[in-house]
């Protein structure tokens, strides 16, 4: 039984991770199909920058793009090991 919990805590776990998604439509929205990633690592549970992810460095002086602001499946599967130290990711993406 306790097993059984362990595994459906786990499962929702990793679902409820595709959830965090934040998108930002800046001019028209992206165009054309090229996409640039990068991933932003905090320390205290999300509540200092470890890295300066540059969104508008990332679009390379477009003025039409979106950026699509997540935590993926790898960057739960990266919390696991990394959740002890407190330090937790996000990827960051970039369309123009």
């Amino acid at each position: 039984m306790k097993k059984t919990v362990s595994l459906l805590l786990l499962a929702s776990m990793l679902i409820m991770v595709g959830c965090s998604t934040h998108m930002h439509v800046v001019g028209d929205g992206a165009k054309g199909g090229t996409k640039d990633s990068a991933r932003q690592w905090y320390i205290l549970f999300g509540l200092v920058p470890l890295n300066d992810v540059n969104s508008k460095a990332m679009a390379g002086g477009a003025s039409n793009y979106t950026i699509k602001t997540q935590a993926t499946f790898l960057d739960g599967v990266i919390g696991i090991f990394t959740g002890i130290v407190t330090v937790s990711c996000r990827t960051v993406e970039v369309s123009k």
